[in-house]
Formats: structure tokens, C-alpha cells, sequence
């Protein structure tokens, strides 16, 4: 097998004097699709944003076989880690159009024009609506956008943090559809970060569960698809659920 894409070793992220990701270790390979899963608060998003360097972080993160601990966001977005967040975190004041430049703002015009078009081929709900205030497309179409703007700079691994966060269930499975498409015809390495179990597993073929900050569990992409894995998915969030009401 080939280089892991993706490593991380023994990760730890803190928030004050107390560990909010504990020690993890996972690896995943270019061109896959993977998935952290858990209740809210188990730390997957916190272990996603250390990823990108947007988070302080003990241990190592590896991409491509270089250690990225030490750089700094703009340079780790520049060797190909783009970062989704959560809530989507456009400007609302901006043109779609604007949106969609802040993405590609370090490369050249002709690579911005024909990524551009790329994203509106993938997104032509937003295609029509340009010129429009980011803030007035509606919560669908502002995560289609966020996607695309990540898309803007030509990712090697996208890191989408709960991208069917708020949405209604039609629009969850478009997104995830068009999410599907964009990694099969860009070959691109994708990581999600969810609390929807369902949306994961029709992307993902591997996922890892997490719950207080551990890795409780690491699924296939036959045991994502399987009642034993639903349930174990299913038991560390209810768990995590018991837990915060005791």
C-alpha cells in the first residue's frame, strides 16, 4: 500500500489546562473518503481544525510524508489542506462571485476563471446568483458555496466540518450527492467531520468514532454499511448523551 495521505500521531489538542482530543492516531490514504463520528463535544471538530493549523496541537501531523505540525495555516492551505467550517463562515456582505475569489486569491487569474466555472458546474443553484449578497442565499446554497470556495484553491484533502449542519434532509442528501461527485471527478482526499451517522456512511469508507476526545472505534466501509456498526456508531453517542444528563 502506498503512503498514507494523511497521518496523524498522537495528536493532542488543549483547551486551557484540560486535553479536549486525547493521543489519536489515524491514517488515510489520497483519494479516500473518511469520516470522524460522534456526539457533539467528542472532539472531532477540534481534531479537524489542528489538522489545518487552526488549533494548538501536541504530537504530529503528517501530510504527503512531510511533518505540518510546526506550519501555519496559510502554509498548509497552500500544500493542499482546505478547512470547510462548520456554519460555513462566509461573508455574508460579499458577492457570491467575491466568495468564491477569497478561495483562489494566490493563484493565478486564468486558474481562478477555470476553477470557477469547475465550482459551477458542480453548483448551479449558486451559478445564477453571482452578483448576489452572500448572506441572501439560503442555508443550502450558503454551504454549497463554502464548498466551492474551498474547492477555489485546489485542495488535495478537504476537511468538511459538519457540512449537513442545519440543513433539511432533501438538502443534506444534495450536498452529500454533489460532495460524492466532486472527489470522484478531482480525485481529491476528503475528511468529514459529523454527528449524522446516515450522511457519513454514504460518502465515507472509513470512518473512525470518537467520544471524549478518544477513538473508541474505527469502521470499514463494510461495517459502515452494516447494523453492527450503525450500532456502535449509535451506542458511543448515546453514551455520550447518558453521560451529560447524570
Amino acid at each position: 500500500m502506498s503512503e498514507p495521505l494523511l497521518q496523524l500521531e498522537d495528536l493532542t489538542v488543549r483547551y486551557g489546562a484540560g486535553p479536549v482530543v486525547h493521543g489519536v492516531t489515524l491514517a488515510m490514504q489520497d483519494g479516500s473518503v473518511a469520516a470522524l463520528l460522534g456526539a457533539n463535544g467528542a472532539g472531532k471538530s477540534s481534531t479537524l481544525r489542528a489538522i489545518a493549523g487552526l488549533e494548538s496541537a501536541e504530537g504530529r501531523v503528517l501530510f504527503d510524508g512531510q511533518d505540518v505540525s510546526r506550519l501555519p495555516v496559510a502554509a498548509r492551505f497552500k500544500a493542499g489542506i482546505v478547512y470547510v467550517p462548520e456554519g460555513r463562515a462566509i461573508v455574508a456582505d460579499l458577492t457570491v462571485a467575491e466568495n468564491l475569489l477569497l478561495g483562489g486569491y494566490f493563484v493565478d487569474a486564468a486558474t481562478r476563471s477555470r476553477r470557477q466555472q469547475m465550482v459551477l458546474e458542480f453548483f448551479p443553484e449558486i451559478a445564477n446568483r453571482l452578483r448576489a449578497p452572500a448572506g441572501l442565499l439560503s442555508g443550502g446554497e450558503q454551504q454549497m458555496l463554502a464548498i466551492g470556495r474551498g474547492l477555489m484553491s485546489g485542495p488535495r484533502l478537504l476537511l468538511l466540518d459538519e457540512p449537513s449542519l442545519g440543513l433539511a434532509p432533501l438538502l443534506v442528501a444534495r450536498v452529500y450527492e454533489r460532495i460524492a461527485a466532486i472527489q470522484q471527478e478531482q480525485q481529491l482526499a476528503a475528511l468529514l467531520v459529523e454527528q449524522s451517522f446516515h450522511a457519513a456512511a454514504k460518502l465515507a469508507t472509513h470512518a473512525w468514532v470518537m467520544r471524549h476526545g478518544h477513538i473508541v472505534g474505527e469502521l470499514d466501509a463494510q461495517a459502515l454499511r452494516s447494523r453492527e456498526g450503525r450500532q456502535q456508531a449509535i451506542d458511543a453517542y448515546l453514551g455520550a448523551r447518558q453521560e451529560a444528563a447524570a
